[in-house]
Parts: structure tokens; sequence; C-alpha cells
């Protein structure tokens, strides 16, 4: 059974950072493109970032662009989303996300295995 871990959510304050960290079987990390969505409550779950496994070309929302970096350890089937200046508007539970690649498609992810989603709260 292909599995995602997500850990590393917890509380902070605006302007803190946090490092979410992504983990999953080989047959898992095969997959084309891993990325991060996170949800609000009621709402759908959204596009934060994402990965190309194999030329490690990225893509962020706006909303996180300069903010956010997602890299990759392809040795440790790991994938990390590095949050900094942090908002009360990011407080969200996240999701690693692993998918299909769609070129031209914004985002270029289609999702097909989520992890089970770990909490971030961002404090004023």
């Amino acid at each position: 059974q292909v599995q995602l871990v997500e850990s590393g959510g917890g509380l902070v304050q605006a302007g803190g950072s946090l490092r979410l960290s992504c983990t999953a079987s080989e047959r898992t990390f095969s997959t084309r493109i891993i990325g991060w969505f996170r949800q609000f409550p009621g709402k759908e779950r959204e596009f934060v970032a994402c990965i190309r496994r194999s030329d490690g070309s990225t893509d962020y929302a706006d909303s996180v662009k300069g903010r956010f970096t997602i890299s990759g350890d392809n040795a440790k089937n790991t994938v990390y989303l590095q949050m900094n200046s942090l908002k009360p508007e990011d407080t969200a539970v996240y999701y690693c996300v692993g998918g299909g690649y769609s070129s031209g498609s914004y985002p270029p992810i289609q999702p097909a295995y989520w992890g089970q989603g770990t909490q971030v709260t961002v404090s004023s």
C-alpha cells in the first residue's frame, strides 16, 4: 500500500518558519511530480507548491512565492516544504500529494495520492 506521511506542522507566530516533511514509499515517489496542497475549513484543497522529480523543476502558488520553498531528496524518499515569513492566512491543513505531471497546466500536477495532512497554525 502506498503511503505519504507528513510531519513538521505546528503552531508558530506570524513571521516565523516551519519546515514540513513528506516521506513516502519508493513506488509512490516514483510518481512524476510531488507537491503540497492546503485546505481551509469548508474550502477546496488549494495548490501550494510542487516539484518534478525528474529535473527538480518547481512551481508555486502566487500566494506563497518568495516565502515557501519546495525541495526533494530522492535518496530519502522525502520532500520538504520550507515555509518562511508565515502569515495567519497560511493556517490550514497541509497535504503532501503525489501525482502525474501535466505540462502546460496550472498547477502542473494531477493528484493521485494524498497524505493524512498536518496542521499548520500561524498566530498573530
